[in-house]
């Protein structure tokens, strides 16, 4: 019986082996570039100075010095001086760390941020405000945001609250109604 499906094999030529081989390889190394490249950026903190104080906490005050800015370096807000009186809160805008009180891109990183440092955080659109920004900004929807900012201060909220007090119990002393002006002799002296 005479065999008429079989096809002889050919002998392989050398280096087809060693080709083939290398464009397996290229092929896996382009898949993972394309997937590495499709994964959405993340948060990114970077160190410009080294904060020496403490770290910012969930329910700390951290006093701030910002400027905020689009990836292409237009500028859509930067720290006010502070209204506060600076003989009992320090200079910087003051944000409470907890959820809701900020975007949450810029939470996450004044979470990985120290007093007395300068960062630079890069916060994806999806932490930041996605496609629905605040309404008259300048800020585009879908926007990645960039703040320069300085960890000026750090501090609790019960010290916080202490010091507000006290900056109340210094309105109330310098406004309230009959209270002797400064030099003024209280009645019967």
């Amino acid at each position: 019986m005479t065999e008429i499906t079989r096809v002889p094999l050919q002998p392989i030529k050398k280096g087809s082996l060693t080709k083939l081989w290398l464009g397996v390889l290229v092929a896996i190394l382009l898949g993972a570039g394309l997937a590495w490249a499709a994964v959405p950026k993340g948060l990114s903190v970077e160190t410009l100075v080294e904060g020496e104080g403490d770290a910012v906490e969930m329910g700390d005050i951290a006093f701030v010095k910002y400027v905020g800015t689009l990836p292409d370096g237009t500028e859509f807000d930067r720290s006010q001086q502070s209204p506060l009186p600076p003989e009992l809160f320090p200079e910087g805008t003051p944000f409470v760390i907890e959820e809701g009180a900020v975007i949450p891109g810029f939470l996450d990183g004044l979470l990985q941020t120290r007093e007395g440092g300068k960062y630079r955080i890069e916060i994806p659109s999806d932490q930041a405000y996605g496609d629905s920004p605040q309404p008259g900004s300048v800020i585009p929807p879908n926007s990645d945001l960039v703040f320069e900012v300085e960890i000026v201060e750090v501090m609790s909220r019960q010290e916080a609250e202490a010091r507000m007090m006290q900056l109340q119990a210094m309105m109330g002393a310098q406004g309230a109604p009959g209270a002797p002006e400064a030099g003024a002799e209280a009645p019967g002296e």
